[in-house]
C-alpha cells in the first residue's frame, strides 16, 4: 500500500512496557501514603488493560475508589516515577525493531503519537537509541487531546504527505478513522480490532511493514 509517512503508536506497537510499569506502578502507589493501597500490587495484564487510553481515563479507571482530585494527583505521581524508572529499566523491543525501522526511514518520514504522558516518547527513544529514525512526536500529555485530533495535529504541522497510522487496538483505529486516515494494524500487540473495523492492511510482525508499505 502506499504510505509517504508512517505515524506509530507506541506500547503495543514499538515496544512492551507493560512488566516494569507495573513493578513501577507498585512501588509508587504502596509508598503514596494512602492506607487502602499499602498492600496493592499492579500486574502486567493491568497495565495491558489501560494502554492506549488517555491519563484520565486511565486514573477513572485504576484509582475509582479516589475523588477526581486525588486521582490525578496520585496518576501524575505514579507517570512521573514511570518515566524515571523506564529510563533504567526500559522494556521489550519487538524483534527486528531497529532494521525494520531503518529500511523505511530511509524512504519514509517516521512519527509517533501515543495518549501517554509527556516525556514517555522520549524515554522510549532516549532508551533505544532509535531518536535517528524519527522526524517527530506528539502525545496527549502535549496536546490534551483525542488521539486522532493529535494525529491530525501532527499531521498539520509536518506537512505529511500521504499519512498512515499503525497501531495495535480498536481505539488505534478509531483515532485514523477520526484523522481520515489509513489504519494498519499490528496484530503482535495488546489489542484486537472489532469484527466491524476495517484496517488497511494488517500485520502479524513489525517486520511485514517492509512488504507492506511501498519502497
Amino acid at each position: 500500500m502506499r504510505a509517504g509517512n508512517l505515524i506509530f503508536d507506541l506500547d503495543g506497537t514499538l515496544w512492551d512496557t507493560s512488566v516494569t510499569v507495573a513493578q513501577s506502578w507498585t512501588d509508587t502507589i504502596q509508598t503514596s501514603g494512602i492506607p487502602m493501597y499499602k498492600k496493592r500490587v499492579f500486574t502486567a495484564e493491568d497495565m495491558m488493560s489501560v494502554m492506549g487510553m488517555t491519563m484520565i481515563d486511565i486514573a477513572d479507571k485504576m484509582f475509582e475508589d479516589l475523588s477526581p482530585t486525588r486521582r490525578m494527583e496520585i496518576m501524575e505521581r505514579c507517570a512521573e516515577d514511570e518515566n524515571n524508572y523506564l529510563a533504567e529499566h526500559g522494556g521489550i523491543i519487538f524483534d527486528g525493531e531497529e532494521e525494520t525501522l531503518k529500511a523505511l526511514s530511509a524512504t519514509k518520514r517516521l512519527f509517533i503519537v501515543s495518549n501517554c504522558q509527556s516525556g514517555y516518547i522520549e524515554t522510549y527513544l532516549e532508551y533505544t537509541g532509535f531518536e535517528k529514525y524519527f522526524s517527530d512526536y506528539l502525545c496527549w500529555g502535549d496536546t490534551g487531546m483525542e488521539k486522532g485530533d493529535t494525529i491530525r495535529a501532527l499531521i498539520e504541522k509536518n506537512q505529511c504527505i500521504d499519512p498512515v497510522y499503525v497501531g495495535d487496538t480498536h481505539s488505534d483505529y478509531s483515532a485514523a478513522v477520526r484523522a481520515e486516515i489509513p489504519f494498519i494494524h499490528a496484530a503482535y500487540g495488546f489489542g484486537k480490532l472489532r469484527t466491524s473495523d476495517t484496517p488497511a492492511a494488517v500485520i502479524h510482525d513489525l517486520k511485514e511493514l517492509c512488504t507492506v508499505i511501498d519502497p
